[in-house]
């Protein structure tokens, strides 16, 4: 006898049913809390039946699911984290839409049952993709904070300094934060001699190791401070605000780039990492973050796979004698790949030669009609068969496909 399990999982609980594949009810549907005791319990319930004869499936819930996958893979029990679209769209089946944690987890035992033989279980990642994919998602976390506080000290500037931000680039922008947390208002740079200012300003780049950057910047500091009008008075308020505004985006920016540092030690320790670091467009930064959100390229069957799995397939559709034509991709997979792969079509549209072959598809779609968004698209797309193509390339060689 074939049984199936259905676990709902929610914020630091799971509802659980167990049935058999003929519809018979097992065990109905009870409450674990997602610790020690909760999946103690779990296990108790689940102790009689042969591990051959039983396969669970849960959501795919972002993080919450997590522990309970965890400790049952531990255990070695086949689970199944199916995505959430195709849950959701098994459980409104129905006519009547009633919904309760109960009559989920029913529900999704129900799902195991029918589908026993068609099911995938849970592919346990290598450790160091495992780290690699967390690292990322940091990361990502960490950029947009970034982005948010780098608006904010934007619009600072533009109230206590008008034209200061202007003025900083990729290569001072550290050294420019660093000077506006003592001198953010134009007042406060007039009240000191340019000499003595410029000689101050440029050792604190050195203290920073902007060797020759401090000078330069403070002559425009300088020049900007005599001519620019602020719309606030200098008070301590207004120092408050620039003190703890620059120090809070410097240390979004010291922890982004240690992220992504550590990203790039983890990723050289995989096979693939050498000759993806020699594909147009992937840098230090961009080869990391594709590889994490890729992870193990054997465990897609195909280059077609991992296209779906990126969220760029255009799946067809027909009907009687209508057969679509103009299709869009249907964005129903890793978002974060498809961020990453577009910022390497971007780095290859601008920086590579003519005669790159990526670059050159990518104007050849922009020829075609194609706008420069669905260009880089379809770029990525032939990227990606390209990733597949030189990864199981390199792992035939290395006898470990």
């Amino acid at each position: 006898m074939k049984y199936g399990v259905g676990i709902d999982v929610s914020k630091g609980k799971s509802t659980v049913a167990i049935l058999s594949i003929e519809g018979e009810v097992i065990e109905e549907p009870f409450e674990i809390n997602h610790d020690i005791n909760g999946l103690n319990l779990l296990e108790e319930k689940l102790k009689d039946i042969s591990k051959e004869d039983l396969k669970i499936v849960m959501e795919e819930t972002g993080t919450y699911h997590l522990p309970v996958l965890g400790y049952l893979l531990d255990k070695g029990y086949f689970v199944v984290a199916e995505n959430a679209l195709k849950i959701k769209k098994y459980l409104d089946r129905g006519l009547r839409k009633a919904k309760t944690d109960k009559k989920d987890s029913y529900k999704l035992a129900e799902y195991t049952c029918d589908n026993w033989y068609k099911l995938n279980k849970v592919r346990e990642n290598d450790e160091t993709y495992d780290n690699l994919r967390f690292l990322s998602r940091q990361y990502i976390n960490n950029i947009n904070v970034q982005i948010k506080q780098k608006n904010n000290f934007s619009n600072l500037c533009d109230l206590l300094f008008p034209g200061y931000y202007q003025m900083l680039d990729e290569n001072n922008f550290i050294l420019g934060l660093e000077i506006f947390k003592k001198y953010y208002h134009p007042e406060i740079v007039t009240n000191k001699k340019q000499s003595q200012f410029v000689d101050e300003i440029d050792k604190l780049a050195k203290e920073l190791g902007h060797k020759g950057a401090g000078i330069t910047l403070a002559n425009k500091i300088y020049l900007l401070a005599q001519k620019t009008i602020s719309p606030r008075p200098n008070n301590k308020f207004a120092q408050l605000s620039a003190i703890s505004c620059a120090d809070a985006l410097i240390l979004t920016i010291k922890t982004t780039t240690t992220i992504i540092t550590e990203m790039d030690k983890l990723a050289r320790e995989l096979p693939e990492y050498d000759v993806i670091s020699e594909m147009p467009g992937c840098g230090k930064k961009l080869t990391s973050r594709v590889i994490a959100e890729i992870g193990d390229v054997r465990r897609f069957k195909n280059a077609g796979s991992i296209i779906a799995y990126a969220g760029l397939d255009a799946p067809p559709y027909q009907s009687g004698q209508f057969e679509a034509t103009n299709r869009h991709i249907s964005k129903r997979g890793n978002k974060y790949l498809r961020k990453a792969g577009y910022e390497v079509m971007k780095s290859i549209k601008s920086s590579c030669r003519l005669d790159n072959d990526l670059k050159s598809y990518i104007i050849k779609k922009e020829n075609e009609g194609k706008s420069k968004k669905a260009a880089k698209i379809a770029g990525l797309n032939k990227f990606l068969r390209m990733y597949y193509g030189i990864v199981k390339k390199k792992y035939k060689q290395l006898e470990i496909w």
